[in-house]
């Protein structure tokens, strides 16, 4: 049975890892295959919650030097603006979340509601790629204070399971101005302080239910996510230098499609 665990462990890491910082919501699909795979319950929960963290390091190893830079450079203007950018994108959704989060976990988080958001949110990044305009900023480093306010907001959504944080993001940030790649990167770079502001507030919350005979499957999760996500980054910047972000609609609407039908 504990090799079992170990298993389910590892496959639902690779899953965090590959669906965190693309546009078709990792919540989502750690909710629906993880009650596939009857990994379900409040060790299930806080497992979920605590893998998050590979994938947020995953992405920070990815942008070292950038973040080194940023670290080393903080009396630079440039450097002062981009973080002052990122903490404006940050608060939106950190706010919303204090307010909501017991209304969400409690009510929100099941099957059905996570395929209703994909295919809702699938559909909307049809119609934005079809009408978004010629992008103004091909820079992480020149978004203006209210070009960050306006990918922060677009976060907000995010906190409805299913939706995708990253998804929120990228679209919040096409209309918004923003090149597909430009929109991305501010996308990941976003997505460091508000998972790990998320993932530790849970963690918190639920400490209790931390285990140390759970140590072994929580580093498993932990390891695969951290791995694929580093991965899963560097081949969608790849992907989105090229093309948009239609294949991604798609498979929202038909996985969301497939996802209530099994369910109901």
């Amino acid at each position: 049975m504990e090799l079992l665990i170990i298993l389910k462990a590892f496959l639902l890491g690779i899953v965090e890892g590959l669906t965190e910082f693309l546009p078709v919501s990792s919540t989502g699909h750690l909710i629906i295959v993880g009650d596939l795979i009857k990994f379900n319950g409040d060790q299930a929960k806080t497992f979920e919650i605590f893998i998050q963290l590979g994938s947020i390091f995953g992405v920070m190893w990815f942008y070292r030097s950038k973040l080194a830079t940023l670290a080393t450079s903080m009396k630079e203007s440039s450097s002062q603006h981009f973080v002052i950018n990122l903490f404006i994108a940050f608060l939106p959704a950190a706010i919303v979340g204090l307010l909501l989060h017991k209304y969400i976990k409690a009510y929100l988080f099941n099957p059905k509601v996570v395929a209703g958001a994909l295919i809702v949110g699938g559909i909307l990044i049809l119609v934005i790629e079809r009408f978004v305009n010629k992008p103004k900023i091909n820079d992480v480093d020149k978004l203006g204070y209210l070009d960050a306010l306006k990918v922060g907001i677009a976060q907000t959504a995010a906190l409805f399971p299913g939706v995708s944080r990253s998804g929120a993001t990228i679209m919040g940030g096409l209309l918004g101005g923003l090149s597909r790649k430009t929109a991305t990167e501010f996308s990941f770079f976003l997505a460091m302080p508000t998972m790990f502001a998320a993932t530790l507030y849970d963690l918190y919350n639920n400490i209790h239910l931390l285990n140390k005979n759970d140590i072994v499957i929580f580093a498993t999760g932990f390891v695969m996510a951290f791995f694929t996500a580093l991965i899963v980054v560097k081949v969608f910047l790849a992907y989105v230098a090229k093309h948009n972000f239609t294949v991604f609609a798609y498979y929202r609407i038909i996985f969301g499609s497939l996802v209530l039908i099994y369910f109901w």
